[in-house]
């Protein structure tokens, strides 16, 4: 110890040395005793709060998959689930979020609503039938993955849809959609942005061991030229209409990286598989559905390929 060697060598050069200086020497090697055996404490400490992270790690490995979001996530009418509470959030179990737990052998927690925006994550939304409490409620710090399909509801993406169809009616061969809206999607997603980062940092401390998965929107429309009337929007709006999206899924998968969550690009695998596609082929509906979804939702196949596109990023680790 310090102190033994310290009094080592005053013993050495002080031969003869008042009792009083010894007395300093004894309570100098009692102080040093002290300051050695804290260390050991600390580090105990360290190791115990070690300990205690890698257990609350390895439970949220075993906890629940947590779907939150819109009615992309939810599944919209796919078929409808009469369990699920509220009924208003059109809920069902063929939604991504179902598939993906069931294949990770993971409970899952379904919170998504349809309507649902960034405001529904802190605040209580209210649906047709039934309140949904704020979706962060559901959020624990055993929640092994968070699944999250949001903003196109903010943005007014399927208002503008609806737009589109109306004003085709007006100029069947021009972009009236495109006129008018104008700049007004840059606009809104300047504003978006800074409201998922912070969304998403919330998230990452509700659920601190989980994985954040943010699923972007699949591939509503056509690469080139569009449908009308079978889906009344003219070629001009489609080609607008594809741009808002593409920038809408570049702000989410920037946001993120920015948080350092996992993005996955679901409008790819979807490409070439538009609402413009035969019934055998497409992965999303039109203005009027084909098969049991909400119009321009993707439908039972589509949220198959959503669900192939989460477990191939996420197998990846």
């Amino acid at each position: 110890m310090r102190g033994v060697a310290v009094s080592s060598r005053l013993r050495a050069g002080l031969a003869g040395a008042s009792v009083a200086t010894a007395a300093l020497l004894a309570a100098g090697c009692h102080a040093a005793s002290t300051a050695d055996v804290a260390v050991p404490g600390n580090a105990a400490k360290a190791s115990a709060s070690a300990s205690a992270s890698a257990s609350a790690r390895a439970a949220a490995q075993a906890g629940p998959v947590v779907a939150l979001g819109d009615s992309y996530t939810a599944g919209g009418l796919l078929p409808f689930d009469t369990h699920a509470v509220p009924p208003g959030c059109l809920r069902s179990g063929r939604a991504y979020p179902v598939i993906v737990a069931r294949a990770l052998g993971a409970p899952l927690t379904d919170v998504a609503c349809a309507s649902a925006g960034i405001s529904a994550m802190t605040e209580a939304q209210r649906t047709y039938l039934g309140t949904n409490p704020p979706q962060l409620s559901a959020l624990a710090a055993d929640d092994r993955m968070v699944l999250l399909t949001l903003s196109g509801d903010d943005m007014g993406f399927l208002n503008a849809l609806r737009e589109c169809v109306k004003l085709s009616f007006t100029l069947p061969w021009g972009s009236p959609c495109a006129k008018h809206y104008g700049g007004q999607p840059a606009a809104a997603l300047s504003a978006e942005t800074p409201k998922v980062a912070r969304l998403l940092s919330t998230i990452a401390l509700r659920a601190p061991y989980a994985r954040v998965v943010v699923v972007g929107y699949p591939d509503l429309f056509p690469q080139s030229g569009g449908c009308w009337p079978a889906v009344p929007i003219t070629d001009g709006d489609i080609a607008f209409m594809r741009a808002f999206e593409v920038s809408l899924n570049s702000m989410l998968a920037q946001a993120a990286r920015a948080a350092g969550a996992t993005f996955v690009n679901t409008y790819t695998p979807t490409s070439g598989r538009d609402f413009c596609q035969p019934e055998s082929v497409r992965d999303v509906e039109g203005l009027a559905p084909g098969s049991p979804t909400l119009p321009f939702h993707p439908n039972t196949r589509g949220q198959a390929a959503i669900a192939a596109a989460v477990l191939a990023v996420v197998s990846r680790g």
